[in-house]
């Protein structure tokens, strides 16, 4: 009896998180708004009523059943470790971006070259790792936390930075959904505290967006990626300028 009220409340949160009204959601199971409304606070509801629910949701029951257990500590970072095989294999790497964004199994074997064994296999690997766990109809649940990072100067982050210079700023933003901004100015010290909090704050609602979108079909989405930094630099240009016993500033 429980299990069934912990079910109907992780159908809730399931809803609110998608958006999705009771309204809509009578629309996709041939019901009215009313009965909708009834089922959930009365909270009964048939097995095959909770299926027809997961499925208009995108789910399955047991991947409904995972929602309604209390949850493990997830992981705001890997370990060096896990971060270094991830590195070493870019098929796996690239199983974890496509699981990160709630990629289905017929759209990763569409886009990418993947067979159907090599994808399992590779999200089987992930699922030792630890990074997450493989469910049924090879459904793969995070591991990980919403605010997620990789590890500063670890494995990844080198990574990143050895491809950003030649590869991301390789050519103009001009694109459509390309933009760039370089500024460079003076403040002070707790001024500059102040953008470094924004730049983290601009971060977090990229994820908040990214989250939000993740329910959307892959046609409907693009691959971004945004790169936040701030620091005192300068031209080195500058710098032949400036008097020996002066401190860099500018």
């Amino acid at each position: 009896m429980a299990l069934r009220y912990e079910l109907i409340d992780a159908l809730k949160r399931l809803l609110k998180g998608r958006g999705m009204t009771y309204a809509q959601l009578a629309a996709k199971i041939d019901l009215s708004e009313a009965s909708v409304k009834r089922m959930f606070s009365q909270q009964t509801m048939t097995l095959a009523r909770l299926e027809e629910i997961c499925q208009a949701l995108g789910i399955g029951l047991t991947e409904l059943v995972e929602h309604a257990r209390p949850e493990r500590e997830p992981l705001s970072e890997l370990s060096e470790e896990q971060e270094e095989e991830l590195v070493s294999d870019p098929r796996l790497f690239l199983t974890l971006y496509l699981a990160l964004n709630r990629w289905r199994e017929e759209d990763v074997l569409r886009r990418y070259t993947f067979t159907k064994p090599e994808w399992v296999g590779l999200l089987v690997r992930l699922d030792r790792m630890g990074i997450i766990e493989l469910q049924p109809d090879n459904r793969a649940k995070l591991l990980t936390a919403r605010n997620f990072r990789w590890r500063e100067n670890g494995p990844v982050m080198r990574l990143f930075a050895k491809k950003l210079i030649p590869e991301f700023f390789a050519r103009p933003f001009a694109g459509e959904n390309e933009q760039i901004l370089l500024l460079a100015g003076m403040v002070s010290r707790p001024t500059a505290a102040l953008l470094k909090q924004r730049l983290k704050e601009l971060a977090q609602e990229f994820d908040a967006l990214m989250a939000r979108d993740s329910t959307l079909p892959v046609a409907e989405r693009i691959g971004l990626s945004l790169v936040l930094g701030v620091r005192p630099w300068g031209l080195p240009d500058f710098e032949k300028f400036r008097r020996k016993h002066e401190a860099a500033t500018a």
